[in-house]
């Protein structure tokens, strides 16, 4: 008797426990799910009131996802009304190669008109927009001042601005918004892959990069008007000290976390003759040159969708592997172009040299955002020394910068 009841206390006893454990996992999960990062677009009730009854202009790219569902999906299920989708460099899809204009065309499964902003013009126009009674702006980021799409943010809200459109931002995480480093671009490099005062790694959201265009002036007034209706519609659970990963490639060429902590270094070699490598599964996180011959690792790049044509498809190029090392902790990681410079057999050929000479027109200028880097690396310059050059500017602009954070920072 005394045995059968010991087994019966020790089952509810053992009973007890389980339910206990699987309370604290249920309560696990709820805490998860409670503090996941989420982007403006899961935020529907905040945005869905300002669009319904609308006709909206969306631009977008195959980065905006709510909860694994395109946001085009979202809103139509929803009985929003999409006029026109305007798209970035990439297209809709993201498979078009850098650079390569994309043309209008009609969304094969929605029947909605597509309006190329990389191609023939970088902004809707008073025709674009005649049929649009708001705008709406959904495109993730990945942090760096030649990455175009805040080129693109920048365009569209002027052309907002211009047509008298409401704008709402959809904002994002920043995958690099941990850190502020590198060289505040000078202005006579502004260009198509840099437009603005800012540093390469710029530690703002889209949302947080749209109020510092309209609060520092940067837009430009076109027809005397320079009144913008600007909604964001904020991340969810996100802090600049968030490591955010990313679910969609944002580009054909960044198609993992590794290559886009590496690229706001590796982007540099763009303007170098080595291979940034394009034409591999490992864009930004290959680099290389047949001439290279300190190093044992080797690739060679061919042609692949988002990269039909670049630097020395069909050779074996020799240099870094990158897949298996992570940049150092908050900093690009000017010591290992330092190393791919001074690893190159022949240096007056190492930046590729525009027709003209001049320094605005070379691309690593463009890149650097000013001419003094590439002098830098040839007198070889120390990390230590190029980096205290970087400092005054950036210094300014940090300070510029906190005046428009919308998370809590990083410092």
């Amino acid at each position: 008797m005394c045995s059968t009841t010991t087994q019966i206390h020790m089952k509810k006893i053992k009973a007890f426990f389980i339910t206990l454990a699987c309370l604290v996992i249920f309560t696990q999960v709820i805490a998860q799910k409670n503090t996941a990062i989420l982007p403006g677009a899961y935020q529907t009730e905040k945005y869905f009131p300002l669009l319904k009854g609308k006709s909206v202009g969306l631009f977008t790219n195959q980065t905006a996802t709510v909860n694994k569902k395109h946001l085009i999906d979202t809103l139509i299920s929803a009985g929003i009304h999409i006029e026109k989708i305007f798209t970035p460099e990439h297209g809709l899809r993201g498979t078009a190669d850098a650079g390569e204009k994309v043309s209008d065309e009609i969304d094969a499964k929605t029947g909605i008109k597509i309006v190329s902003l990389y191609g023939k013009k970088n902004a809707p126009d008073a025709n674009d927009l005649m049929d649009v009674d708001i705008l709406l702006f959904d495109i993730q980021d990945v942090g760096t001042r030649f990455y175009t799409y805040i080129n693109s943010l920048q365009y569209y809200m002027e052309a907002a601005m211009a047509n008298h459109k409401p704008l709402v931002i959809l904002d994002r995480p920043n995958p690099n918004g941990f850190y502020v480093d590198g060289p505040v671009l000078e202005a006579p490099y502004s260009s198509g892959v840099g437009k603005n005062a800012i540093p390469t790694v710029y530690g703002l959201t889209m949302g947080e990069y749209a109020q510092l265009l309209k609060g520092e002036n940067w837009l430009k007034v076109m027809d005397g008007n320079n009144q913008l209706s600007l909604t964001i519609i904020p991340n969810k659970n996100y802090t600049h000290k968030s490591k955010y990963s990313i679910d969609v490639a944002p580009s054909p060429n960044l198609s993992s976390m590794n290559s886009i902590y590496w690229y706001p270094t590796t982007c540099l070699v763009e303007g170098t003759v080595m291979s940034e490598g394009r034409g591999t599964e490992h864009a930004f996180a290959y680099i290389g040159h047949p001439s290279i011959s300190n190093q044992a690792f080797s690739f060679v790049p061919a042609p692949r969708v988002g990269a039909m044509s670049s630097k020395l498809y069909g050779q074996e190029c020799f240099g870094w592997d990158l897949t298996q090392k992570n940049p150092p902790n908050n900093k690009i990681d000017i010591a290992l172009i330092i190393e791919m410079y001074q690893s190159f057999p022949q240096k007056d050929s190492f930046f590729i040299r525009p027709k003209s000479g001049e320094p605005t027109a070379y691309f690593f200028n463009k890149l650097a955002g000013n001419a003094s880097l590439m002098e830098q690396l040839k007198l070889g310059i120390s990390e230590a020394d190029i980096r205290k050059s970087w400092e005054p500017a950036l210094t300014k602009f940090k300070n510029t910068r906190k005046k428009y954070l919308m998370y809590p920072d990083f410092e």
